[in-house]
This record gives structure tokens, C-alpha cells and sequence, in this order.
């Protein structure tokens, strides 16, 4: 896997005087030379407004915009494009569903039920819907080694369960939750399912299908794509059945002053000019991961969360959160004495980007008792090498704190 690093131009160069050591991939992923080099062809050769243009600079850019929505269709397995609604990302994706599907059917004594991994991107859309609409929130519980308490689901899937939302991988445990079991267990009592794919979608096989899910949501950003593009799946009997969130241009059918019909999906979800640049380069960026293998990339990435797990495990100090395996290509980890925001900004100065923080997750940090956490995240660039560098570093920050 070290090989792919060459197609990787930011990588080679010195963060503070000392090479560069990237692990703040589940934040956002770096792009490789193939997601560039499609950026800059689209603006040099096709850039222009799509779906609405008679000339061939926009019959161009609709070409490229729609067969990168074929292309995510069969990334993910969906049953066909018009099943991909293009987002800003994760964030915009799951709001359109809060919004757009809750709004229209969830009502007073309806239940959300979310997890109590779930990112703020998958609680505060759920919290706005509802309070708008009297439904009312339940969370699965944790058990201590950071995974769902499944035993506990037995009660909480009840059948005023309207919706079941959580996180395919938690971006702060690592944790990866069943979500094939969870789609079905929820099914079975009637209730419509949301799976957040943020660190999921660029590490491991999707199928949406098999998955049995209603809703899935990624970002492009966190899997060598451009920011500011992302992809709800809907199933196609939800979407017919789910008004717009939002209105304009591209959406209608025809408008009057007093009244307007919509088109159907995706377009439907679609108002104004989409990211078609971002479009484009998410296609690349899929065409880029395929020709790796996701495999290949999920066997990479969680050995060296093994490694880095094992590793930070077995330093004076340290203590990983989250369940050792298995788990996605993170670890989130804490220090007795130093507080993670100064062992961050110490990493920092060794040229080894890590991310510190709550990670946006608040309430469960609470529940544990963490203010925030150190966390290193892992991807198909990342080497061996890189993480025994890491615990190097960690070594010596417990002596400079010390």
C-alpha cells in the first residue's frame, strides 16, 4: 500500500521541521493526483451549468455530473441513480431527511431512536425534528467495552419506533456497529432506517441493499474526494413519497404565481446549482478507490489501528477507548495527566497531525468522563512505519509532561 503515497502531493512535505505524519483522516482524507487532475479538466474543459443548458459545454458537464451519480449508485449497490441525491455532505444529508421526511411523517408519540455514539451531525438534526413534531428521542445504551448493548434493543424497538439513525463506524470509538442486523430488527417492527456512513463509505464495502437500509449518508471529503459534496441514498419508494426540503430552481416541473409541481427524485431534492465540480471529482475519487480495492483498504486500515491500538495500550499512561476489535481505522485515546489538547499541540510540533477534541460527540464524552480525546485516524496512505513514529512521539510527550 505504501506505493499509493506518490499520488498523494501533500504528503511529501515537513510539518514544523520534521516530515509530515497525516493521521486526521477521519476528519477529512487527503486527494490523490487522479481527484486533482479531474478538478482541473472539468474547469479547463467542461466548466458550465447543468441539466438546463442547450449548448455543448453544459451538455458536457451534465454528462460528467450524472455519470458520477452512476457511478456512487453502483459504489454503494443501489438499485439505480435515481436512488443518489448529491449533498453538501453527511451533515446536509441526514437534515434533508430530519427535515424533508420527518417533518412529514413523524408526529407526537412517534419515537426517534438514535444511538449513544452518534456524531452531533446524526442527534441535533433528530433533536430539531423533535421538537418540531412531538416525537420523542431514546438512545441505545453502551456497554463498557464502548459497543451497542444489543440486549437492550429488545425493548427500545417497540412499534412506536418511526425511525431507527446510527453511525456505521463511530468516528470516536472506532466501534463498528452490525448494521446489516440493526436494519433488520428495525424492519421488523415498521421502522424506517438512517445509516451514517461517514467513516465507513471510503474504508469498506457498501451495499445498500443488502444492508436492508432505507436512508444512507456519506461525504465525499472522507474518501479522497473535494469537500462540500456528499450523497444521500433513499430508497426509491421512501423518496417518491418524501416532500422537497428545499425550493428554486432545477426542482419544478412548472411554476405558477400561486403554485408549482416538483420533479420527481432526485431532482426533486436538487434545488439550485448543485456542486458539480465536487460531482466530478467524487466520481474520480471512486474510480480511484476501486481501482484499490476496499478490500485491501479495510484489511490496511484496521491493521494499522491494531498496531496503534496494541501499541498505545502497552505506553505508561495511555488508555485507547473503544472495543479492540474489531473497529474502523482510529483510535481515540486519552492520557492520566496531560490534557489532549496539549498532547495534540505537542504531537503537532513532531510534524504529527492528530485531532483533539470531542470529535462531536459531547454527550457520550460526558457520560464517560472526558473533557476530549487525542485521536489518530488511519487511511490507504498511511503506513506501519508512521505509527511506530507516533507512539515514539507519545513516549516522549509522557516524559515532557512528566
Amino acid at each position: 500500500m505504501e506505493a499509493f503515497r506518490a499520488d498523494f502531493p501533500i504528503l511529501h512535505q515537513e510539518a514544523n521541521g520534521h516530515p509530515l505524519v497525516y493521521f486526521d483522516n477521519a476528519a477529512t482524507t487527503q486527494k490523490p493526483k487522479a481527484v486533482l487532475n479531474a478538478l482541473l479538466h472539468y474547469y479547463e474543459h467542461d466548466n458550465a451549468n447543468v441539466h438546463r443548458g442547450l449548448h455543448l459545454l453544459s451538455n458536457r458537464a451534465t454528462e460528467a455530473f450524472e455519470r458520477a451519480r452512476a457511478k456512487v449508485a453502483s459504489y454503494i449497490g443501489a438499485a439505480s441513480p435515481e436512488e443518489i441525491i448529491f449533498t453538501r455532505g453527511t451533515t446536509e444529508a441526514i437534515n434533508l431527511v430530519a427535515q424533508a421526511w420527518g417533518g412529514a411523517f413523524l408526529k407526537p408519540g412517534d419515537v426517534i431512536l438514535l444511538t449513544e455514539m452518534e456524531h452531533h451531525s446524526n442527534l441535533v438534526p433528530w433533536q430539531q425534528a423533535a421538537a418540531k413534531t412531538g416525537a420523542t428521542l431514546k438512545f441505545i445504551p453502551l456497554t463498557g467495552s464502548g459497543t451497542l448493548d444489543m440486549e437492550a434493543l429488545d425493548g427500545l424497538l417497540t412499534p412506536e419506533v418511526k425511525l431507527l439513525a446510527f453511525t456505521h463506524i463511530s468516528n470516536f470509538l472506532g466501534t463498528v456497529n452490525p448494521a446489516q442486523e440493526l436494519c433488520t430488527r428495525a424492519r421488523a417492527v415498521g421502522a424506517v432506517t438512517l445509516v451514517d456512513a461517514a467513516q465507513s463509505a471510503g474504508h469498506l464495502e457498501l451495499d445498500v441493499r443488502a444492508l436492508g437500509c432505507d436512508f444512507l449518508a456519506f461525504s465525499g471529503h472522507k474518501m479522497c474526494a473535494p469537500t462540500g459534496i456528499g450523497v444521500l441514498y433513499g430508497r426509491a419508494e421512501i423518496l417518491d413519497k418524501t416532500p422537497p426540503w428545499q425550493g428554486g430552481g432545477e426542482m419544478i416541473l412548472s411554476v405558477r404565481y400561486e403554485s408549482c409541481t416538483y420533479k420527481p427524485a432526485p431532482a426533486r431534492f436538487e434545488a439550485g446549482t448543485p456542486n458539480i465540480a465536487g460531482a466530478v471529482g467524487l466520481g474520480a475519487a471512486i474510480d480511484y478507490i476501486n481501482g484499490i480495492g476496499r478490500p485491501r483498504i479495510q484489511a490496511h486500515d484496521e491493521a494499522l489501528a491494531l498496531r496503534a491500538f496494541e501499541g498505545i495500550t502497552e505506553l505508561p499512561g495511555y488508555r485507547v477507548l473503544g472495543p479492540q476489535s474489531p473497529r474502523g481505522g482510529l483510535v481515540s485515546f486519552v492520557h492520566d495527566s496531560i490534557h489532549p489538547h496539549d498532547l495534540t499541540s505537542f504531537c503537532d510540533q513532531k510534524g504529527l497531525a492528530l485531532r483533539g477534541g470531542h470529535h462531536c460527540n459531547q454527550p457520550l464524552m460526558k457520560k464517560l468522563g472526558f473533557p476530549s480525546t487525542s485521536r489518530a485516524s488511519f487511511y490507504l496512505y498511511n503506513t506501519p512505519g508512521e505509527v511506530d513514529r507516533m507512539l515514539g512521539i507519545l513516549r516522549e510527550a509522557d516524559r515532557f509532561f512528566a
